[in-house]
């Protein structure tokens, strides 16, 4: 996944210790089933040696620099931008500010290779998935920390910050299995958000269409060698239908201390959410209701000069509540579905460099944790229910990951080659070891032009939902088998201070991979592992810098556009999908941004998608037949004055009042207008 941090003057490279900004390491989790004292020779093993271990260092892009000297990771050790062998992106705090979107769900649907699949508005609930991949393939991070949620992919973007609290957010397409773990499937998003040692306090309103409110405070405090970022925001709508109106609450901190080891970075978050779920698992009965809370934490220190070294911790528990009748339930309806996922673990990463190049390797320990009423095998005792009454678990189930990886990176000349293996543990497979390679390389031809080449190996672990469920439309299938894939990816990057161009091409073959599927209407959708799925693509962007060229007078400051384009093929029956075969075949975005008068601006994003498959199609709760997905435009407009402290706006989503379809018969919103004020006072100043 890409990281960037500012460059200084001429090419020289400035090192931080952070994801975006400084000195960062992944982690992933430490699994309870593991002893003690296991786990204590594990972290002895990793931290014997030296100094200790690090993460992967990132740089942030500026076109005023050399590119060729920025380092990224894509890694386990970081490499610099021009020897990456991937396709990485960075969507930065200044496009995030321009943008008419209100949410880190809608932000992304503008990414190259990104498909969203929203069931609620402004965050509520979305599906995402990368490279044609469903929306369990795709991981989900948190500044460097992975709160990807085990029991469904429905929940990974519960995150504990607003889309005004972002810095940036990181994107890296393609499997990664050997630099994150199980489950960087078809790609990675790191959410990255960072102290700033300003002193400041921001302050966001905004109202809109449909009871909008949306509301942020947040502020950057520093005492002595601690600095802390701290936000909190409310969300609300009415809903734009019946049954679609919501309530959330986000509040975050993030802390980092200076001290004689090193940097110790620390960060806790809560969400909670509220809202109406019309048709969203099923359109047979549309007056669903889900309320979720997500509490998240997690700890890292980062050390080490010459063996850099970073231990890290983590913990995330994600509560569920699910209403399949919002009131006036059938007489057949025994209750709503009550779960509780906690996952922990503990990280630690290391690399040097020497003649040789950079060595990187490490160990991760995650555990994954579920209490249910639906979801489980029975437990010996059941469970209370956190914060409802007369509620209690009946089912649960755990299991372990354990992690071990070795990466070597060789510089020659203008080619870089990075070699690397993950060796992976998982409890539900028999206890066996599954070794996961993967070979990354580039060459350069010249300061503006580099190829890369890649093949990698990833694997993927059945969610919670998908072993246990058991629902009146829904049937899970405990013995689900994990999905694996082997991936080859080929590209061209070319960089100059006005134009930036990026272009890939990717072949995935897919076994056992995991849909919800039927053969005809009448049946209830089940868990099925299809025997294989291969996919190929390409990817196109293409982004100038018309102020670079013309003068910073000139009206047009940029103009982008994203292609995507994605191909299934299926070696299974002949299934109706309601996930995997669904996918976005193509995707484009167009981008453009302009000044109007002095401080007055805009920010237009166009968006055409064609999406295969089909979807149950229902009027007033009655299943009417299967209907093919149609492709459509949608236009977002937002007009903005922007002062050093303020900046007033007004946004419009789906400007031309669109109706379309993109995830089963949920019916998405037309034209939507909000508008608000954002200001920020700097006590520095």
């Amino acid at each position: 996944m890409k990281k960037f941090i500012n460059q200084p003057k001429r090419a020289e490279v400035i090192h931080f210790r952070h994801w975006g900004g400084k000195r960062y390491s992944l982690f992933q989790a430490l699994c309870k089933q593991v002893h003690i004292a296991s786990l204590a020779v594990a972290y002895l093993y990793v931290s014997l040696p030296q100094d200790a271990v690090a993460q992967a260092e990132i740089v942030k892009v500026n076109t005023d620099y050399n590119l060729d000297e920025i380092e990224v990771s894509a890694q386990r050790a970081p490499v610099t931008y021009s020897q990456a062998a991937r396709i990485i992106s960075v969507i930065e705090r200044d496009e995030i500010e321009a943008a008419p979107v209100s949410s880190i769900q809608d932000l992304l649907e503008y990414a190259v290779g990104v498909d969203i699949r929203q069931r609620g508005t402004y965050g509520v609930q979305a599906d995402v998935s990368v490279r044609g991949g469903s929306f369990d393939q795709t991981l989900i991070l948190l500044n460097g920390i992975n709160i990807s949620d085990p029991q469904t992919g429905h929940h990974n973007l519960n995150v504990p910050v607003s889309l005004k609290s972002v810095k940036r957010i990181e994107i890296l397409n393609g499997p990664s299995a050997r630099v994150y773990g199980p489950n960087a499937f078809s790609g990675a998003i790191n959410i990255v958000t960072e102290p700033d040692d300003a002193e400041s306090v921001n302050v966001d309103a905004a109202f809109g269409d449909h009871g909008l409110r949306d509301l942020n405070v947040s502020g950057n405090v520093k005492t002595g060698k601690l600095t802390s970022f701290i936000a909190s925001s409310n969300m609300a709508s009415n809903g734009y239908i019946q049954n679609t109106d919501f309530d959330s609450y986000n509040l975050f901190y993030q802390g980092r201390l200076t001290t004689t080891p090193g940097i110790l970075d620390f960060q806790a978050g809560y969400t909670n959410k509220g809202f109406g779920a019309n048709s969203f698992y099923s359109p047979a009965y549309p007056n669903q209701y889900e309320a979720t809370k997500t509490t998240f934490a997690s700890v890292k220190m980062t050390t080490g000069e010459r063996l850099h070294f970073t231990p890290a911790a983590y913990w995330r528990r994600h509560q569920d509540r699910f209403e399949l009748f919002r009131d006036n339930p059938a007489s057949w309806y025994s209750g709503h579905n009550y779960h509780l996922t906690d996952v922990y673990g503990l990280s630690l990463n290391s690399w040097f460099q020497s003649a040789w190049g950079k060595t990187a390797f490490g160990a991760e320990f995650r555990s994954e944790n579920i209490w249910s009423n639906v979801l489980g095998e029975e437990l010996d005792e059941p469970m209370d229910v956190p914060g409802e009454s007369g509620r209690q678990f009946t089912k649960g189930h755990s299991r372990t990951i354990v992690s071990y990886f070795g990466e070597h990176t060789f510089y020659v000349a203008n080619f870089t080659a990075s070699l690397g293996a993950m060796a992976n543990w998982i409890s539900d497979l028999n206890k066996e070891w599954n070794v996961y390679p993967g070979i990354d390389l580039s060459y350069r031809f010249a300061d503006q032009l580099r190829a890369y080449a890649s093949f990698n190996k990833s694997l993927r672990m059945p969610t919670f939902t998908d072993l246990y469920y058991a629902g009146p439309t829904n049937l899970g299938n405990p013995d689900l088998k994990p999905e694996r894939s082997t991936t080859y990816e080929g590209g061209l990057k070319y960089r100059t201070r006005p134009l930036n161009i990026e272009a890939a091409y990717y072949h995935r073959i897919g076994k056992d991979m995991i849909d919800w599927v039927r053969l005809s209407d009448e049946e209830k959708w089940h868990t099925e592992n299809l025997t294989e799925i291969k996919s190929h693509g390409a990817e196109l962007t293409a982004k100038l810098n018309v102020a670079a060229l013309a003068g910073s007078s000139f009206p047009v400051k940029q103009l982008g556009v994203n292609y995507a384009y994605n191909s299934l093929s299926k070696g299974s029956a002949n299934y109706q999908s309601n996930y995997v075969l669904d996918n976005l075949k193509h995707k484009l975005v167009l981008s453009l941004d302009h000044a109007i008068a002095g401080r007055l601006q805009a920010s237009w994003k166009f968006r055409y998608q064609d999406r295969n498959g089909s979807y149950a199609r229902y009027v007033d709760a009655a299943y009417v037949g299967e209907e093919n997905y149609q492709p459509f435009w949608l236009a977002d407009l937002k007009v903005f004055w922007k002062s050093p402290s303020t900046q007033i706006y007004c946004t419009v989503a789906n400007l031309f009042d669109q109706h379309y379809f993109d995830l089963g018969n949920l019916v998405q919103p037309g034209r939507w207008i909000s508008a608000g004020i954002s200001y920020k006072l700097d006590f520095n100043q």
